[in-house]
């Protein structure tokens, strides 16, 4: 008994040591930072909407419409139904945010599920990956417009189509993490003693590719949002007069040169989200990975 305490104050002592040097790794990373910044920044907006935000996003003041950047009370400007560009901007994010991330956690679910299953069972692994196959088989903003084409158009169905277009992905990335991992002494051990294959699979393989399944997590946070604005854009998600910045883009490109800003905004709003997105993940992945060690 006294012995196992003591592995595990090891154990856990390792995966502090572990923390902090991948912290360390990230924090020198100074576009991650920056990154990490953003995401932060919009987390604070999509929460605390209903403060920062100086009007109501879906209430209109034609005697206010289209005016520019700076004016009096509407700092970014209004839309051509004189709705605040700001507010608008502020409950967008949490749309993006909430959309995002809905649709990765189902996706992770379902793709880790799967990868799972592949990687560790042969009999499963030929049939899922045909299935994985086909669904690559289709470029995934198609496939998401199709999904939404059978089901309607509405955020909800934007967040299963995004969630269905992640899984492929994510499943490939586990399978490959858990082909590598269950070969190792310590998987083979467990089995020798008897160990239940779900026993292996949660407590021993899943943890071991957690680093790959956050990297693949952070960067397809970018790629959600993104497809969320273009499907919005499209028409196939957020519906006037909802708050989202695709379809903000929308209804401001007939006003590209009387009223730039209803699109210009919008668009730089996404531009700098996905970028953190992205430059976080590819962070995440340096920093988690053990090759970084090497040579210290």
């Amino acid at each position: 008994m006294a012995e196992a305490v003591v592995d595990n104050q090891v154990q856990k002592k390792k995966k502090d040591i572990a923390f902090f040097r991948t912290f360390r790794r990230l924090v020198k990373n100074k576009l991650a930072v920056f990154g990490l910044v953003i995401i932060v920044l919009l987390t604070i907006m999509a929460v605390f909407a209903p403060i920062i935000a100086t009007y109501d996003p879906i209430e209109q003041d034609l005697t206010s419409a289209e005016l520019g950047l700076g004016s009096e009370g509407h700092w970014l400007g209004t839309d051509n139904y004189g709705r605040d560009m700001w507010s608008r901007l502020v409950y967008g994010a949490r749309v993006s945010l909430v959309v995002g991330i809905t649709s990765v956690v189902i996706g992770l679910v379902g793709g880790v599920a799967l990868g799972l299953l592949a990687g560790y069972y042969r009999k499963l692994d030929g049939i899922i990956m045909r299935i994985v196959d086909l669904l690559f088989a289709f470029p995934g903003i198609l496939l998401a417009m199709l999904i939404i084409a059978m089901l309607g158009t509405s955020l909800v169905n934007v967040v299963i189509a995004i969630s269905i277009w992640s899984i492929p992905g994510c499943a490939r990335i586990v399978r490959g993490s858990v082909l590598s991992v269950k070969k190792q002494e310590y998987v083979l051990a467990m089995k020798s003693l008897g160990a239940s294959n779900s026993r292996i699979l949660l407590k021993h393989i899943l943890p071991n590719c957690t680093a790959p399944i956050i990297v693949f997590a952070t960067m397809r946070m970018a790629t959600s949002i993104l497809s969320t604005s273009a499907l919005s854009f499209l028409g196939l998600g957020a519906q006037p007069p909802t708050a989202e910045w695709g379809a903000m883009i929308a209804a401001g490109q007939d006003f590209m040169w009387s009223a730039p800003h209803m699109t210009i905004v919008p668009g730089i709003a996404i531009m700098l989200v996905v970028f953190a997105f992205n430059v976080v993940g590819d962070g995440l992945r340096d920093a988690l990975d053990p090759n970084m060690d090497l040579g210290k």
